[in-house]
């Protein structure tokens, strides 16, 4: 059985976000799919099945539990088959509960995905816990199905933030994303619009590289902020990930990224 490893959000080696990727004719057993996570032990392992050419399912599993949604790993499981399929320029995969991501394959080196938006509810009050979960001073809160979204005041306080990740264990499985405007552009991040990090230890791993769900509700959020319906975001984890946003009609979101081939293996199991 044969599996990828991408490095997607960045045009370069050992930056983004690694991504296992494996093309299934069939599903797997779903405790195999959640093995096989586990063991890469990396944010998700994608599993895509081919209906044709053009339409695939996919599924994907953190070390510890299936995910409903994985942007990262739909962008890399996308340079994938475009790799493979060279006469192939686009795809949809049906996602279960989500409906359905467009995928582009653009001459610039770029691969667009096309998502439902999701728009963050803004909370009248902040969780006291995660008030204790996290060190910088928080100016509002957001919500979306996964993730609490705290807003901070600038992009200084999000590169210090250092937060109890066994609190944001006790959130009852959310996560956890900062994000502020990098309104003074300077430095390495002097190309950049908003600035984010995401906080996952339900998920098995503390801090997600780069994270393509989270930015279908950072854009609309920033988007309502700003005015602006194009944005550059950075995720400013250790190893750093670009996105390029834009707010589509119809409650969409485009996020483009490029990828990295990392490794091809081959996994020595039977089905």
């Amino acid at each position: 059985m044969k599996m990828y490893q991408v490095d997607a959000f960045s045009h370069q080696l050992f930056k983004g976000n690694p991504a296992a990727v494996l093309l299934l004719d069939h599903w797997l057993d779903d405790d195999l799919m959640q093995n096989i996570a586990l063991e890469n032990n990396l944010s998700e392992t994608s599993f895509a099945k081919k209906n044709d050419d053009q339409n695939y399912e996919i599924r994907w599993f953190s070390p510890v539990k299936e995910v409903q949604f994985c942007g990262y790993g739909t962008l890399a499981t996308s340079f994938v088959i475009f790799n493979n399929n060279p006469q192939i320029n686009s795809l949809i995969f049906h996602v279960k509960g989500m409906g359905n991501f467009f995928v582009e394959n653009l001459s610039n080196g770029q691969i667009s995905l096309n998502f439902p938006a999701q728009v963050p509810q803004k909370l009248a009050q902040v969780p006291e816990l995660l008030k204790k979960a996290l060190n910088s001073e928080i100016v509002e809160v957001y919500e979306n199905p996964q993730a609490y979204i705290a807003v901070y005041k600038d992009t200084a306080a999000i590169l210090a933030e250092n937060p109890n990740f066994n609190l944001i264990k006790e959130l009852g499985g959310k996560r956890v994303a900062i994000t502020a405007f990098n309104e003074q552009k300077e430095g390495f991040l002097k190309d950049y619009d908003i600035i984010s990090r995401y906080f996952t230890p339900s998920m098995g791993i503390d801090e997600d590289p780069v994270t393509g769900s989270l930015h279908t509700s950072l854009m609309p959020l920033w988007a309502d902020k700003t005015g602006k319906k194009e944005l550059t975001a950075y995720q400013a984890s250790s190893r750093g990930g670009v996105l390029y946003c834009r707010l589509l009609e119809n409650n969409r979101v485009q996020i483009k990224g490029k990828c990295k081939l990392y490794m091809e293996a081959v996994l020595n199991i039977k089905i």
